[in-house]
């Protein structure tokens, strides 16, 4: 099965150029398509030049930022591939990452897409690496860290799941991260592909659960790999990445658990995704 990559960019800088450096060098081959959605650091024009030559990269230059999954919407239908590399432009595949995904999905028809073991620069495997749908509960029990209890007490399970557990075996889960994941075009094609309503942030777990939906599931991979250095792109606006992260968690609720949630059970999660945005907002600036 052939794969297409797809990164889109903004303002992810010299990161641009690392990421495409490393897809080209995987041993399973593919073609990239960076879009850009109006950056200003001048990476997409940089990759442009440096890849003019090339008939396995094409960058192209939206003059507004239309968001991420309308840009990879765009990209993956006028594609032909049967599998889809969808791929942060902070994150550095392994040579042997997209070889790794694909062989998963070949082995198993009923897997709609496959995510790496996603690590950060000193190696430790992220929390969105492996994830379980989030609802009021599990929510809770994360935000609370109540999810610590969850080794000895399964209710108190929250939305990660602890990897070392995977025995380095590739699993069936709820979900992987979103920065790297080989995606069935099929699949895609049967869920009527990204939610567009979603700025950014949880559209990939709105994807991954309309795949479920849909009589699909998610591999996780354990032994392919990727480095991801999270939260690039959002430095320059934090506040808005912040705003369309709690945007997205209320609309994946409304999605997918309102209609048979209390009503006061609704206004709980909803009071409690914006409060934990306001309480939160000091600590992004500090950060950024």
């Amino acid at each position: 099965m052939t794969i297409a990559t797809i990164i889109v960019n903004y303002n992810a800088g010299e990161m641009l150029q690392r990421c495409v450096k490393a897809v080209l060098e995987s041993k399973e081959p593919t073609t990239i398509t960076v879009i850009d959605n109006d950056s200003n650091d001048g990476s997409a024009q940089l990759l442009q030049k440096a890849w003019t030559d090339s008939d396995r990269v094409e960058v192209l230059l939206n003059s507004s930022n239309i968001g991420f999954a309308p840009a990879i919407n765009a990209a993956a239908r006028r594609l032909d591939a049967k599998l889809v590399l969808i791929l942060n432009p902070d994150c550095i595949v392994e040579p042997e990452t997209l070889g790794r995904l694909k062989t998963a999905l070949e082995n198993d028809p009923l897997a709609g897409l496959a995510g790496p073991a996603v690590r950060d620069e000193n190696g430790i495997i992220q929390r969105a690496t492996l994830r379980r749908f989030p609802d009021p509960w599990k929510s809770f029990a994360t935000t609370s860290g109540l999810w610590r209890l969850g080794k000895w007490f399964p209710v108190f399970h929250g939305i990660e799941v602890d990897v070392s557990k995977s025995g380095g075996e590739t699993q069936v889960c709820d979900a992987v991260s979103g920065a790297c994941m080989l995606v069935r075009r099929s699949a895609m094609e049967a869920v009527d592909f990204l939610d567009e309503e979603y700025a950014m942030h949880c559209e990939d777990l709105d994807f991954m659960h309309r795949l479920k939906d849909h009589g699909w599931h998610c591999l996780y991979v354990a032994q392919a790999t990727c480095v991801h250095q999270q939260g690039l792109s959002s430095r320059s606006r934090p506040l808005w990445v912040h705003f369309q992260k709690h945007r997205g968690m209320a609309r994946f609720f409304r999605k997918f658990q309102a209609r048979t949630t209390s009503l006061p059970m609704r206004t709980l999660v909803y009071a409690g995704i914006w409060i934990r945005f306001i309480v939160l907002c000091p600590s992004v600036l500090i950060k950024h």
